[in-house]
Parts: structure tokens; sequence; C-alpha cells
């Protein structure tokens, strides 16, 4: 496997034939084989490897720097026999899945992970469980680049979890549990120390769910689970130095425990269509066949069939079904079969494949419909080229005045063509959206804030300062108009990120917003820039004074921290904790309840995975456990020079280095042939002696307020 690391390889389990073995890896991993290769008998892909960003409009990659330069096809399952020889790619698109499990009737989900540091921002998805089905694609891009889980290039979560960690996940089959939890696929949550049992229910030829807390505990590091033969449930716990223990769930009641038949008959058939169509997931014997019995399915009503004809199609030869999709009178088939011509499709066959989708009437279209059409329209101009001026022009006559619509997501996708068109309306038009509230999107964080007392922290911080990600969305493609705009529309629009910077999110949140604005200042002409200044329009960003402690400090280890908090983690002082938090200089790096920097980890939740103990480790002797996503490179140039920073962009002839993790301003440009060695640094980012300038008292409100996860009526503080 190419890869390493946390975002690296993860599961290997047994497919039902008990043959054949299914892998399942992050999104720092390499495909098993290079699709750019000669082909080989040995190596396939149920989706063709043609993987591609697809995103209209440019991207900006993670403001903390995470993730630089990873691209699609992002975390993957493959199947492979037992000798790993023959490599078969089945689904891709996902962050960082951690594990896998079948059901009794051998379909497969998997746990995706979140990138938490988009949290508030329209780019953030959940963690969440997906049916792996054969070809599937779930979306994942690097930065801002994640699709929406309406593209019609990718398929749905059967369920969207939450902030977290997923790791392990198992059914319940086995277990002398109630029927339903024998039925339930169990996945465990490491950050928030919390199990789920979610229950599903066959939706169409796939599945819907609904989540339920099976247990939890705080601190509870979850990291995996099982059934044993006993017919009890283990789940163990540990990671990144927490305390690693096992434990036993049997279940005492009165509800009958007998096994139940775990096969669900109810939408069998559609489940055997999507199967045979899926039969057609590689090059076919006889493609004029294979395209005679999936082509009818095209419209069908339901979605993953629809994706599976697609993608049935597509490895079939396109000059073999590419007419009867242009000739295509019914729009859900003509939708469906134009994106697989956008994707398949060489650059000649742009022209007519946008006359047959000109006949479709967007207006009169049901909203999903609509937006597939967009999303249609976008993967023709990302695959098969850019409009010229004649089409452009025609194209804004059409979209234009249909801009804007009651739908939300409609309006981010027009924006999007609009805005790639260069319409001269659009930055009216969406600066004035700007200012009107979309629909409140707070139902999944609310249920996520009930879930324990102690949650609280960066959500609650959320809610509190509720985020409006249509509104952001709007701001970041229009930061795309180089033209067109007015003194006026210019006010207003840098106006608008005053009052978004009051609004929390992730650790990259803000820093998103003030690249959005940083690009949106580069792409006005110097005499606007002066202008703007002129007008008060555009305000730097200041972070705030950093208070001192009172001291006087001194030198501590591991065991004075731990012995300190023995006996005084009462009566602390939840005000002064949050202004040690500031003094010791964690809030220019991390995150807490909302508030801070990005360079480190998010710290708000720590109590559910830290001890104290870990905790007097982490902020004493800072080098001895070092996450991959925070760590340092060391890079020794040919003339001499020792770089010390993460890696925060790369190209093929470049390394951009942030050398200064207070400041992620300050940043070395390395040329790759000048490089003699590159290795991880063992030496992390966090300075030691943090503490050195606190006294007694001071360092306990700190350690108080970090294990409070930002409560303030948490018993630490009651006097």
């Amino acid at each position: 496997m190419r890869g390493g690391g946390e975002h690296g390889p993860h599961a290997v389990l047994l497919a039902p034939d008990g043959k054949s073995l299914y892998y399942l890896a992050g999104n720092f991993t390499r495909p098993p084989f290079d699709p750019s290769g000669p082909p080989s008998p040995d190596h396939r892909s149920r989706a063709p490897t043609n993987w591609g960003e697809d995103l209209l409009l440019p991207r900006q990659w993670d403001a903390g720097g995470f993730g630089v330069g990873v691209l699609a096809p992002g975390g993957w399952v493959a199947k492979t026999d037992a000798d790993g020889k023959i490599w078969d790619i089945i689904s891709n698109g996902y962050r960082n899945p951690y594990d896998m499990a079948f059901n009794a009737d051998g379909e497969l989900f998997v746990y995706d992970a979140d990138m938490e540091w988009d949290m508030g921002a329209p780019w953030y998805r959940p963690t969440r469980v997906a049916h792996a089905t054969s070809g599937s694609e779930f979306g994942w891009r690097s930065g801002t680049g994640k699709w929406p889980a309406y593209y019609v290039d990718s398929l749905p979560a059967v369920v969207d979890i939450g902030p977290g960690s997923p790791v392990g996940a198992a059914f319940g089959y086995g277990t002398k549990f109630p029927a339903k939890y024998q039925r339930a696929f169990f996945i465990c949550d490491w950050t928030f120390g919390t199990m789920y049992a979610v229950h599903t229910e066959p939706a169409g030829s796939s599945y819907q769910g609904v989540k339920e807390e099976f247990l939890g505990r705080s601190p509870l590091p979850l990291t995996d689970v099982a059934v044993g033969k006993d017919g009890a449930l283990y789940f163990s716990t540990g990671g990144r130095n927490t305390q690693s223990e096992l434990f036993r769930v049997t279940y005492v009641g009165q509800e009958p425990t007998a096994p139940v038949d775990a096969h669900d008959s109810r939408s069998a058939e559609l489940r055997e269509l999507r199967h045979k169509i899926e039969a057609y997931h590689r090059q076919a014997d006889d493609p004029a066949q294979a395209i005679e019995f999936v082509y009818p399915h095209l419209a069908h009503r339901d979605r993953f069939i629809r994706y599976a004809t697609r993608i049935a199609l597509e490895n079939q030869d396109v000059k073999l079904w590419q007419d009867r999709v242009l000739a295509e009178t019914n729009a859900e088939a003509l939708i469906t079969g134009a994106v697989g011509l956008a994707r398949q499709a060489d650059k000649s066959l742009r022209g007519p494949l946008l006359a047959a989708l000109d006949r479709l009437d967007l207006a009169a279209l049901p909203e999903t419909q609509q937006i597939e059409l967009l999303r249609a329209y976008q993967l023709v101009f990302i695959r098969l080229g850019e409009p010229d001026e004649s089409l452009r022009l025609s194209l804004i006559a059409k979209f234009d005045p249909l801009f804007p619509t009651h739908s939300d997501p409609v309006n981010r996708e027009l924006i999007d063509l609009l805005v790639y068109f260069r319409s001269p309306t659009i930055i009216g038009k969406g600066v004035a959206l700007m200012e009107q509230p979309s629909k409140p999107q707070t139902t999944e964080l609310g249920a996520i804030l009930g879930r324990n007392k102690g949650y609280g922290g960066t959500v609650a911080s959320i809610l509190a300062h509720h985020p409006d990600p249509t509104q952001i969305h709007y701001a970041f493609a229009l930061r795309n108009m180089k033209e067109g705009w007015t003194m006026a529309e210019r006010k207003a629009y840098f106006g608008w990120f005053e009052r978004a910077g009051t609004w929390k999110g992730g650790s990259s949140f803000q820093g998103f917003l003030r690249n959005i604005e940083r690009e949106a200042y580069e792409n006005a002409s110097e005499r606007e820039r002066l202008a703007m200044e002129a007008l008060g329009a555009r305000k730097p960003y200041q972070p705030p004074e950093l208070p001192k402690p009172a001291g006087p400090g001194r030198d501590r280890n591991v065991s004075d921290l731990i012995g300190l908090a023995d006996h005084g983690l009462k009566g602390r002082d939840f005000e002064n904790g949050k202004k040690m938090f500031a003094a010791a200089r964690c809030l220019i790096c991390h995150r807490f309840a909302g508030d801070g920097g990005a360079t480190g980890p998010d710290l708000t939740q720590l109590a559910a995975r830290f001890t104290v103990k870990d905790l007097s480790e982490a902020m004493i002797e800072p080098s001895k456990v070092i996450s991959d996503q925070y760590r340092a490179t060391l890079i020794e140039t040919k003339d001499g020079q020792l770089v010390s920073g993460r890696v925060f962009t790369e190209t093929d002839d470049t390394l951009v280095v942030v050398t200064n993790p207070e400041d992620a301003t300050k940043t070395l440009t390395v040329r790759r042939d000048n490089i003699e060695s590159l290795q991880p640094s063992p030496v992390s980012l966090m300075p030691d002696g943090l503490l050195k300038p606190l006294n007694d008292e001071e360092v306990l409100d700190l350690l108080a307020y970090l294990l409070s996860r930002g409560n303030k009526k948490d018993a630490m503080f009651r006097k």
C-alpha cells in the first residue's frame, strides 16, 4: 500500500464469499495500481479511472494547510484475491474511512470521516455511513472542493452522523440482544467517546438509516468493536497514548434475545436489478447487448439504479451509446446520460451535447432535476472545454433570468455557472443575496449538541454564532469576478466579511473567510484597492493582544503537573483558565470552544479522550506523541540549509513550507531539485516550557478550563 499514517490503509475484511479480501484506505493512500499504466487483466476499477476534481470554479486548499495537493480518488475500497495479485477498485471518494462491514444481504457499509476544520462552511460534510455499491463515488475533494451530496455524479450517505472521528464498525449479528440491535450497524466515534447503533431500512435499491446513541462516556476513546462467540459485544479503547482498555457489553432486560433472521427481503427486486446492471461495470464481451440491457434504466426512479446504469454505460465504447443519449426525450435519461458523455466523450461532442441539454426547460423541471441539469452543464465545461464567446453570451441569456430562485441548492449551482460565464448582472444579484439569511441548518448540530452533557465547545459556539453557509458560498463564488463591480458593491461585499467574522466554525473556518476576502481583494484593480481602503471597506485581521500571567512561574515535570491536579481541580476559576489559555499562547495555535488558531488541533473535546496524565504529558513533553496531521518536516537542502516546518503547498517543482507555527504567512519556498533529504521531524511544533511563566493556581485554572470543554457550569468551577 502506497500510503501511511492516520489517513493511510485501515481495514481488511473477508468478503461474504469467504475467499476474497476487501481493503479500505484513507485519502492519503494511492490506489493499489497506477491507473495511467498499461492495461492489465489483474488491475481494474468498477468506475472508469479518469478521476477528476470536477470543480467548475477554482478551489481553495485547507486554510490550515492539511491535505494540500491530495487529489481524487480520495479514500477507496478495493477487492483482491488471497495473494493480493488481482485488484478491483469497488468504491472511492471517501475522506478517511476506518472500518467497514457487510450486512446479511452482502451489501457493504463504510463509516467515513469528516474534516472537522470545515465546520460552519458550505463544504463541510459530517461523518457518515455510506453504502459502498459497485462503482460508487462519494465526492471527497480536498479543501473547499468537497462535493455536495446532491451532485448527480456522486451518491448520498445512508445517514449523516455529525462531527467525530470514525473508527471500528460491525453489525450486531450474533449478539444476544433485542432484535433491532442484532440487525444494527454499530459504529465507534473516537473523538466524542460514543458508540452509535445505526438502524437501516431499505430505500429503493439502497438504504436509509437512523442513528441511536448506544453507549458513551467521558473519556472513552473508542477504537474498535466486535461480536463475541458468547453473544456479547466487545469494544476497545486507546490511541494517541490514551488508556487502552477492553469492555464487554451484555443485555439485561425482558425483551427476547433469540437469534433473528437478519436478511431483509424488502426491495430485494430493486437490489437484484442494481446487481444485474453492476455486472456490466466492466468492458462487456458483447457491448451492444450490455447497452441494450442497461440503457432503459437511465430514467429509473431510483437514484442508485440510475447511477449504476451510467457507470455501466461509461465502461462501454462511448460511440455505441452517445447518439441514443443525444436524441433522448426523457429529461432524467438525458441528464444522466449527458453526465456520462461529459465524463467519457472527447471534446468534439461538446456542441451536440450542449444542444441536447438546451432542449430542457430548467424552470419547468422539479428541483432535483434542476440541480442535476446544472451539474451536467458544469461537467460539460469542466471535462470538454470552455465555451466560446458566442456560446458564453447565449448561456448567460438562458440562465441569468432564472437567478435567483426560491431554492438555495439551485441558487448555489446557478451562481457558480453565472460567475464562470462572467454574467454582467451576477455581482449585483449575488451581493444582494449575501445580505439575506438562508434556511437555517441547525437541526443536525443541535442533535449532536444534546448527545451528552459535556459536548458543548465548538458546536455550541457555532450554534450561538450561527454561520450562514449559503452566504459563504456566494462570497466564495463572487471572489472570482475581477471586473464589473461598482464601488457600492465592493463596499457591501467586503463589509459582509466584518459580519461573517463574528461567526464561529471549525479550525479552518475563519482562515477560509480570510482567504476568500484576500483573493477577492487581489482580484480588484490597484485603483479599486486604493478606493476601498479610503472608504474603509476592507479591514485587515488583527489578532487580540495576549494577557500576561501573574506568576511567578517555575519549571515543572509531568509528575509535578499530575500531583497538582490530584487535589487541585476543585473551586477553579473558569474565566482565569480562559485567560491563561491565551497567556500560555495556546490560543495562537489551538481552537477551544470556537476561538483560536488553526495551526494545532482543536482542543475543545480533548477531555473525551485525554486523562489528566495524558494532558500533562502533552503539555510538558509535546514531542512524545505527534499526530501525522500536525508533524513538521525536516528538509536539508543541497546548499546547506536546514528547513523545519509544515509543508503547506507543493507542486512538481517546489514545496512551500510554513516555518512559523504561530504565523501561517511566514513561508519559505524550497525547490525540489535542491532537496538533499526530507524526513518527518521528531520535534513537535509546539514549543517546550509554555507553562513555565504561570504559577500553580494559574496552571490549575488552565487545566480545569481544558478539561471542562468550555462548560462554565462544570463541577470543577463550583466554589
